[in-house]
């Protein structure tokens, strides 16, 4: 499969094409971010406020030395605060302009999160296989966000997925470089800015038109992915004496 892929030929050649080229208008100006918001909202997305980068790397909240620039919410009680609501969404837009917004997940959407690398292949794959794959960004540094469906509220506690599969020992082999995002956990939603002085950015590669898709539809694709692309970098470690 993967030298048919390499080939960049016929169909694969063409989406590989469109994986390079196409990603949503997304206006400077604040009528481009609310509406693109507000996209996200009507397709389900519960939004709220939060930090944004200030002068490179520091954070616009007050805390020193904050470990996650621009990435966290503005308030403890983002996920009671996260909502769908236009209104709400236009006056948190307009009376905090230069705001980043995280998307709650776990309530009606989860994210697979996964290494850019290892994202761009599968999701070349699925589009080939004529999978419905949803909304799909990119964050610039090197990772990439799969929409779907939340998992909903399953009876049985064991049956929580951890929101980083590739935390813990047991199941960093099976699931390596892949983050589940559900309960309990957020993103950042497009459009986004992120710490630094070269303009990264969180931005749509397909947008929250696209219905969101059963995670187990994508699952295979993604950890077979991640798991090439993680047996290629350890391939380069240095071999210990």
């Amino acid at each position: 499969m993967s030298a048919e892929f390499d080939g960049r030929t016929g169909k694969q050649g063409k989406i590989s094409q469109w994986l390079r080229g196409r990603r949503p208008k997304e206006a400077a100006d604040d009528g481009g971010r609310e509406d693109l918001l507000l996209a996200a909202a009507a397709a389900g997305l519960p939004l709220a406020p939060a930090a944004h980068p200030v002068s490179g790397y520091r954070c616009s909240c007050d805390r020193v030395g904050c470990p996650t620039p621009g990435r966290h919410p503005l308030s403890f009680a983002w996920h009671t605060q996260s909502t769908t609501d236009r209104a709400q969404i236009e006056r948190w837009a307009r009376h905090q302009p230069q705001a980043n917004f995280i998307t709650a997940t776990g309530t009606t959407h989860d994210v697979l999160d996964v290494p850019m690398d290892a994202g761009r292949e599968a999701l070349e794959r699925l589009l080939a296989a004529g999978v419905e794959v949803g909304p799909v960004a990119e964050s610039d540094d090197g990772r990439m966000l799969f929409f779907t469906l939340t998992r909903g509220t399953p009876e049985d506690e064991d049956e929580w997925w951890p929101c980083q599969l590739d935390c813990h020992p047991e199941t960093m082999d099976e699931h390596p470089g892949l983050r589940w995002h559900c309960r309990g956990s957020y993103v950042l939603v497009p459009p986004a800015r992120l710490p630094g002085d070269d303009g990264q950015s969180v931005h749509w590669l397909r947008g929250p038109e696209h219905p969101l898709p059963d995670p187990l539809t994508l699952l295979e694709s993604l950890t077979d992915a991640c798991a090439k692309y993680a047996g290629e970098d350890q391939a380069t470690w240095p071999t210990r004496h």
